[in-house]
């Protein structure tokens, strides 16, 4: 069932963020141009349970921007399952730069069967208050979304898993943080993408919510062959469940490999910098501003 194809493909990828203001190319204080999240990256990311570890603004959540087709490369190109992000997106109709359609309806929706994505702090807006209870919602995700969620056996298993039995007659924007989490992840479990991107989708779990979470997706690709990735701060989390980690590095270096071949403690300090025996109490602690940034 477990597919070999490679998942995700940067090609002499770079990439900037502009300044939000103008458009334009970001500047320092002294007008000088920022310099790249990303220059002439070449690499590929396998099919499987992919972890994304490192420390904050080490370009985690724009990495997966891109892998995903959410956001392009300045120069070079993406692909995702062998097919250009540009064209995933949208952005170009063709190989050759045709101009594209932008993000219609359409387009969305073909991406989102490819590539389905959980944004960090993800909330659902005002219009959630019309689309019926959440268990219809849930329903309708499933009948609609792939051949592999259209099964009542599976949807009781998502159900169950993400603890949502209690929740099924509320309406989606009367959640805590923790209870819009386990909905976001049914969700996406439910909508059948050949691939989940998850930026920091846990954080507000109970330990353990997390772990079943974390066991539920590991099992969807082995069993399903649906592809996962997710940034996690919580290292014991990602060696116990993560088949591939890239460890994300200040200066932009990459590691990838088995939990065993990158989260070495040389590794995790040269990252982080701290000693590897403070790394606990430091993802704790980011953790605990991320809840109280939430509640303020």
């Amino acid at each position: 069932m477990i597919p070999s194809d490679s998942f995700i493909d940067f090609f002499d990828v770079s990439f900037s963020w502009p300044d939000p203001e103008t458009g334009l190319a970001a500047t320092d204080a002294e007008g000088k141009p920022l310099p790249p999240l990303f220059h002439g990256f070449t690499g590929s990311i396998p099919q499987g349970f992919i972890s994304l570890t490192g420390p904050n603004g080490s370009g985690k959540s724009t990495f997966m921007l891109l892998a995903s087709g959410r956001i392009f490369p300045s120069s070079g190109r993406v692909e995702l399952f062998g097919k250009n992000t540009r064209i995933v997106g949208g952005l170009w109709a063709d190989d050759a730069g045709t101009p594209g359609p932008g993000l219609t309806e359409r387009i969305e929706s073909s991406r989102n069967s490819i590539c389905s994505f959980i944004y960090q702090n993800m909330e659902f807006d005002e219009q959630a208050e019309t689309a019926g209870s959440i268990g219809s919602v849930l329903e309708i995700v499933s009948q609609s979304g792939g051949a592999s969620t259209n099964d009542q056996t599976f949807f009781n298993h998502v159900v169950e898993t993400f603890e949502l039995t209690g929740l099924l007659n509320r309406k989606m924007n009367h959640l805590s943080k923790g209870e819009t989490q386990r909905l976001l992840l049914a969700l996406s479990a439910l909508y059948g993408s050949k691939s989940i991107v998850m930026d920091e989708p846990i954080f507000a779990l109970e330990q353990r919510q997390k772990e079943k979470s974390l066991e539920f997706f590991r099992d969807i690709y082995r069993e399903k062959g649906v592809s996962i990735m997710v940034s996690l701060h919580e290292l014991a989390l990602t060696r116990k469940y993560a088949e591939t980690v890239l460890l994300f590095h200040p200066d932009r270096r990459m590691e990838m490999g088995s939990p065993e071949e990158v989260l070495t403690k040389e590794s995790l300090e040269a990252a982080y910098g701290v000693p590897a025996a403070m790394l606990h109490d430091a993802e704790t602690s980011l953790r605990q501003a991320m809840l109280e940034r939430l509640r303020a």
